[in-house]
């Protein structure tokens, strides 16, 4: 059940400051003007169910009760879900449901693959939180709605909660816009370290290629790792890192073990009743300094026959990916090299869509297609053992995903890339790109410097202006 808050349409992390103090607050934003990809923000608050994955082990937590399984946690999650399910017209993208993240090294659970990067940040591996109360902001038509499906108490008790509570916070606070004033050039001098040497990273490269000239994939993404001290919040990097670097799969996400602060442009996965759709990008340009530099590197990429050879071999595994749960015949690419501009790069997009068999829901999709092709290569197995091989460290939450699972069995979620995980003071986040046969060594190691520009510049200005 939705209903529309009068009056009220304001930025989305102005409005989430109404919520920012509940237990396990989340915001999910979409920070670009897009009618499709940047339409809403949903904002949530308070789960009535906690539901998280650790090494094996599952906990739980519900009415005051702790339950602890050893039980297959993506089983768990369908199990959950299905309890909860609800009938609904699709009017607004999410309702109620289950919000959070799948951690990349999930992927043990999925496959069977050595594990011999090093575990040295500690998070959980799955973390949702079951969320019966949510705001949802439409930035095309300006309208602002709180939604329940009634599961925790009375429909109209609940909406009529909700709104009193979003207009009694901005008449007293008159908050109309999270803006933060900074200057983009004054920024305190960082160090970030990475867990590889540069010359470590392009030895990983030559790997790679001979592996490639061996006929033991086609492509793999390597990163790299980059830590730095943090010297503000987490929630003022994030008010800076919006600005910067506005995307339409942002989040921002307060956890036990760290807030989660996202710029992601990429969508993993969408399903819409029985229709899925994932967007894989491939292929990177930094924007130019100049207009006509900038012109000339947006034709570039749309002309890389390297960069669209890249992406093909993603979009056809992601069409094997899907099709292992979409009805025969269905899966199709819509897009194939589509150029979407960001603050600080270029990507080459593609889209491909299927129908779900009739009994294939949401968590089957995920454990069918996860972890995105784009962000590990192919063949995607022996992409994994390799990049497991290569990296030093384990990723946690970079190239996993994070989103929403509602509970009338939709879906949308991104993937990890352009986050930042805050722990402690520390800041944690990679960077990487696909590496193929005529990749250059040199350009993709300055590549993973392009990518991961706009969260350096970030922490650089949210550090400076200090807690």
């Amino acid at each position: 059940m939705i209903r529309e808050i009068d009056g009220i349409y304001v930025d989305a992390f102005a409005l989430f400051s109404c919520f920012k103090d509940e237990p396990y607050p989340f915001l999910l934003e979409s920070g670009m003007c897009h009618d499709d990809l940047g339409r809403y923000s949903i904002i949530g608050w308070d789960p009535f169910l906690l539901f998280k994955s650790k090494e094996g082990s599952v906990e739980v937590k519900h009415g005051g009760k702790v339950e602890v399984s050893e039980a297959d946690p993506f089983d768990l999650l369908k199990e959950y879900m299905e309890k909860y399910r609800q009938i609904s017209e699709r009017t607004l993208p999410f309702t109620g449901g289950a919000v959070g993240y799948f951690s990349y090294d999930l992927k043990n659970l999925l496959e069977k693959l050595p594990r011999t990067a090093a575990k040295d940040v500690d998070i959980c591996d799955m973390h949702f939180g079951f969320y019966d109360e949510t705001v949802i902001i439409d930035h095309r038509d300006k309208k602002t709605y709180a939604a329940t499906y009634g599961i925790t108490g009375k429909k109209e008790s609940i909406l009529d909660g909700i709104c009193k509570r979003v207009k009694t916070y901005f008449e007293k606070s008159g908050a109309v816009s999270s803006d933060i004033g900074f200057d983009p050039q004054d920024r305190e001098e960082t160090s970030f370290t990475s867990n590889f040497t540069k010359e470590d990273y392009l030895k990983a490269l030559d790997k790679i290629h001979e592996y490639i000239r061996q006929g033991d994939i086609y492509q793999t993404n390597l990163t790299q790792r980059f830590t730095a001290d943090l010297k503000t919040t987490p929630e003022k990097l994030y008010r800076v890192l919006r600005k910067v670097n506005p995307a339409p799969f942002a989040s921002f996400i307060p956890m036990d073990e760290g807030v989660i602060v996202s710029s992601s442009p990429e969508r993993f996965m969408r399903l819409t009743g029985k229709n899925a759709e994932t967007r894989p990008i491939k292929g990177t340009l930094p924007r130019g300094k100049t207009a006509a530099e900038d012109e000339a590197n947006k034709k570039a990429l749309s002309a890389s026959e390297k960069d669209k050879a890249e992406l093909l071999m993603i979009v056809d595994l992601e069409r094997n990916d899907l099709g292992r749960v979409a009805k025969t015949g269905s899966v199709e690419v819509t897009e194939l090299y589509n150029i979407e501009t960001y603050p600080t790069v270029f990507h080459l997009v593609s889209t491909v869509k299927a129908e779900l068999k009739e009994q294939a829901q949401a968590v089957d999709l995920v454990k069918a297609t996860f972890p995105g092709g784009s962000i590990t290569g192919a063949p995607k197995i022996r992409a994994m053992e390799i990049i497991d091989e290569l990296e030093p460290t384990e990723r946690n939450i970079y190239t996993g995903s994070i989103g929403y699972l509602d509970f009338n069995g939709d879906m949308d979620l991104n993937i990890v890339i352009r986050t930042i995980l805050c722990k402690g003071k520390k800041a944690y986040f990679q960077a990487g790109g696909g590496i193929v046969w005529d990749s250059d060594n040199e350009l993709e190691y300055e590549e993973t410097y392009h990518k991961a520009a706009a969260l350096m510049k970030s922490i650089e200005i949210a550090n400076k202006l200090g807690d």
